[in-house]
This record gives C-alpha cells, sequence and structure tokens, in this order.
C-alpha cells in the first residue's frame, strides 16, 4: 500500500485528537444537560455541533446526518442541527488534485483524457468530483477520494462509539449497539470504489428497461479503488422541480418510487442514502430539464451506500404489509420475529406499529394522495417518532436489527423527497406492481444472478 492512502498511526492519532475534542465536548453538554434536566442550552450546543463536525472532512459528517435519523439518539434540538449538515467540505486545491490523480493512474494521467478541470464541481464527506472529457468526448465525472480516508474512517467511527456508550447509560428506549456495527461496515464500504462501480453496475442491470431511471455506466479503464470515473449524466436539480405543474412532478416522483423499490423487492437490494442531491432531473433529450415541463425522468447517482438483504428479510417486509393491510396482527409479529427483534412482546409489536403504519400508510391507502397529506417535509415523522419514543419508555426498551439504520434511513429521505415535490401518486399500486406475487426462492434466483454478473457476493 502506498504511503499517501496507508492507515498510518499518525494520521489516526491526529484525527482522534480532532474528532475527539468535539465528540467529547458534546458527550459532555448532553451527558450534563440530561442530569440536572436542563434543557435551555441545547439549542447552542447542537449548532456548535454541527458546525464542528461541518468542517471535518470524512465519514463523521455522514454518520452525524445518520444519527440524525434515528429516534432517541440525540436530543431533539441535536438532531435538527446535525440534519441541516451538508455534504459540502472544503475542496482539494489543483496542485493536491494533480498529485492524488498521479497517485491514481500513474504520471501520464493527463494524457488519458481530452480535458480535466481541476476545479472540483461538487465537494463532498468523503471525495470530490471533477468535470473531465474523455478522448471520444464523452463527457466525464471523476469522483476523487481525499487522501487518508482510511484512517478518518477508523478514528471517527471509535470517536462514534463515546456518543452511543454514552446514550446507552442515559436508559434510552432504543438499544443501539447492533447500530453502531451497521454503520461502521457501511462505511468503510463507502471507502471502496471498485465495491461501488460494482454496485452501479449492479443497478444499471436492474433498471435498464426503465427509460425514466438513468444510471451512470462506470469507466473502469479510468478507475481505481479511489478513483471512480462515470459518465457525467447532465440533469437538473431535483428541488428546482418543485414548482413544476403535477403532472411533471408525478413523473419524477414515480420514477424515483421506482428506483428504490423495484431493486428491493425484486432482487433484495436497496439505495441506502436517497437524499435530494442523488437525483437530477433529465429532459425527453436526456439533457437537464430546465424547462420544468419537459422532466422526463430521473438520473439515479452516487452508489457507495448499497444495502443487500437476505430474501428472508425482503419476506418480512412483505408479511409486515400483508399483517397491516388485513390487521392480521400475528402476521406483523411474525414480520418482527424474522427480522430478529429480541425478547418481543405483544406490547413491544404493538408499539412498533405505530412506526409501521406511518411508513407503510401510502401503501396501504388505494388512493392518488401525498406520501403524508398535510405535513410539511421538516416535520416527516416527527409525530410518530415522539408516539413510539413515549410507548418505549413505559414498554421497552428494545434493540433494533442493523439492518434497519439504512431502510429507515432510506424511508425517510424518499419520503420527504415526494413531500418536496408535493407529489400525488397512487403509492398502494405502485407498491403492488413493483412485489408482484412475492416468492422467497424466486428473489434468490434473480439475486444471486445479479450479483454473480457484476462480481458481488450474496448476502449471508
Amino acid at each position: 500500500m502506498r504511503d499517501d492512502e496507508a492507515n498510518r498511526f499518525s494520521a489516526r492519532a491526529a484525527r482522534y485528537a480532532r474528532v475527539g475534542a468535539n465528540v467529547g465536548g458534546v458527550a459532555a453538554r448532553i451527558a450534563g444537560a440530561r442530569l440536572i434536566g436542563s434543557r435551555g442550552g441545547d439549542a447552542g450546543n447542537a449548532a456548535a455541533l454541527a458546525r464542528a463536525l461541518g468542517g471535518l472532512k470524512g465519514p463523521m459528517m455522514k454518520v452525524a446526518q445518520m444519527m440524525a435519523t434515528i429516534p432517541d439518539v440525540l436530543p431533539p434540538e441535536y438532531a435538527d442541527e446535525l440534519q441541516k449538515l451538508q455534504s459540502d467540505a472544503p475542496s482539494m486545491g489543483a496542485a493536491f488534485v494533480k498529485r492524488r490523480m498521479q497517485a491514481e493512474l500513474g504520471p501520464d494521467w493527463r494524457q488519458r483524457f481530452k480535458s480535466f478541470e481541476l476545479h472540483p464541481a461538487a465537494a463532498a464527506s468523503l471525495g470530490q468530483v471533477h468535470r473531465a472529457a474523455a478522448e471520444d468526448d464523452a463527457p466525464l465525472a471523476c469522483k476523487l477520494q481525499y487522501p487518508d480516508m482510511k484512517s478518518a474512517v477508523e478514528a471517527d467511527l471509535s470517536q462514534l462509539e463515546v456518543l452511543f456508550a454514552l446514550h446507552r447509560r442515559l436508559n434510552p428506549v432504543i438499544d443501539t449497539r447492533e447500530m453502531t456495527q451497521e454503520i461502521g461496515e457501511r462505511v468503510r464500504e463507502e471507502l471502496d470504489y471498485e465495491r461501488e462501480a460494482k454496485h452501479a453496475a449492479l443497478y444499471a442491470g436492474i433498471l435498464s428497461r426503465f427509460d425514466d431511471i438513468r444510471v451512470p455506466r462506470i469507466r473502469r479503464d479510468l478507475s481505481t479503488a479511489r478513483l471512480l470515473t462515470m459518465d457525467w449524466l447532465e440533469g437538473g436539480k431535483l428541488l428546482s422541480f418543485t414548482g413544476a405543474d403535477e403532472a411533471a412532478r408525478a413523473r419524477i416522483a414515480a420514477a424515483m418510487f421506482k428506483a428504490w423499490w423495484i431493486p428491493f423487492s425484486q432482487f433484495g437490494v436497496i439505495h441506502g442514502d436517497p437524499h435530494l442531491g442523488n437525483y437530477t432531473v433529465f429532459n425527453e433529450r436526456g439533457h437537464s430539464a430546465d424547462d420544468v415541463a419537459s422532466a422526463a425522468g430521473i438520473n439515479l447517482l452516487d452508489y457507495g451506500c448499497i444495502r443487500i438483504f437476505t430474501p428472508k428479510f425482503v419476506g418480512g417486509v412483505v408479511d409486515l404489509y400483508e399483517g397491516l393491510l388485513h390487521n392480521d396482527f400475528p402476521r406483523t409479529f411474525h414480520a418482527y420475529e424474522t427480522w430478529g427483534f429480541q425478547g418481543l412482546t405483544k406490547e413491544l409489536a404493538e408499539i412498533l406499529n405505530i412506526w409501521a403504519r406511518f411508513i407503510y400508510g401510502p401503501l396501504l391507502d388505494d388512493r392518488v394522495r401525498t406520501v403524508a397529506d398535510g405535513v410539511a417535509p421538516a416535520q416527516y415523522g416527527r409525530k410518530q417518532a415522539f408516539l413510539v419514543h413515549q410507548a418505549l419508555k413505559k414498554n421497552g426498551p428494545v434493540r433494533v436489527p442493523r439492518e434497519f439504520v439504512f431502510m429507515d434511513r432510506a424511508a425517510i429521505g424518499l419520503g420527504g423527497a415526494f413531500l418536496h415535490l408535493d407529489a400525488r401518486l397512487n403509492f398502494h399500486r405502485m407498491f403492488n406492481e413493483a412485489i408482484g406475487t412475492f416468492s422467497a426462492e424466486a428473489l434468490r434466483e434473480r439475486q444471486t444472478a445479479a450479483l454473480a454478473a457484476v462480481g458481488l457476493a450474496s448476502p449471508d
């Protein structure tokens, strides 16, 4: 391994010091406030934490956003601030970019592109994206990882446990031990751009029959484990279409729904990071849909955070849906058992059903509607999370299986995007078209073939 990419002790120690100071400080503030029953300073402390984490390249900013979506892990004021964090970290300078590109593609790297823009088009938590052109003039996006990210990941994840350990000592209603392991595995996977290339190829195969969903093609000859080069897909920002006519907004939302539910229900795969920046909108000619009325479909971007589930887990999702649809409590209870909820009682299952009815609500309702009638995007899920929290105080705690970290996060992110668009669809019919006549064996066969085709292993 090259020196600049090694998980060096010195790089890790420096990261521990910087992140540890931030996390340790906020941990003390949260503990102090809860122990003395004071909430007055939470808003200021939360804003300070968001500023501190937002200034750090690397996974802690990403992890902070994940934590903000898990009920009861942080006080509401902290969750509010952390959800505002944007994936816009300070970018690498031109000289630094040249050194990084040379390290990945060799000293003649510039000759492999017709053009390459040294100033990034976007800077995110683990790397930045540069526009380029291939020798055949095809527009490219080059995703270049920041140096020392392996060190940053290990340092940040070790400090994450400080917050979760504190949380466990404060009598929580949700046991987060399995969540910590899940977050660690997924964030480490995001460092591996060769794996991300396989994820993109997997989605390209699954969604190839849909004209309203585009997946970027990976240029493997210009990619490495820390450089991912793909086709640049022209598209307009999703939020630019909130004022489009109802038909255009419905087309965009329908494409987003299929892009998430088809891979999951038929292949056991989810895009675990469906925030607004991972979609752009194209028109009938495949160009950026500057005219909002011309919106024809979506570009689905960023394949670092992909979660592959067993057919058994997907079967549990179907069981829970059918149980809620037909008021069949034993079937909902069986679904939670299938997923691995421990120490489950009738009372706990009924509490879990509060959240399940919220998530499944639009899928159960056979009519054209928004994903949450009368709810603002910023308030999506807040009421239900509060009700679950209050009920678990009396009957909990409950240990949530690790799979739910990204399943739940993705569901909330997708619902929030639908609310921003104010899209009106018959989600019930779209879901049933996606799920079809469910068979775990048929899913296993499709999943195994699709994963093998791109060099990925089936889940245990």
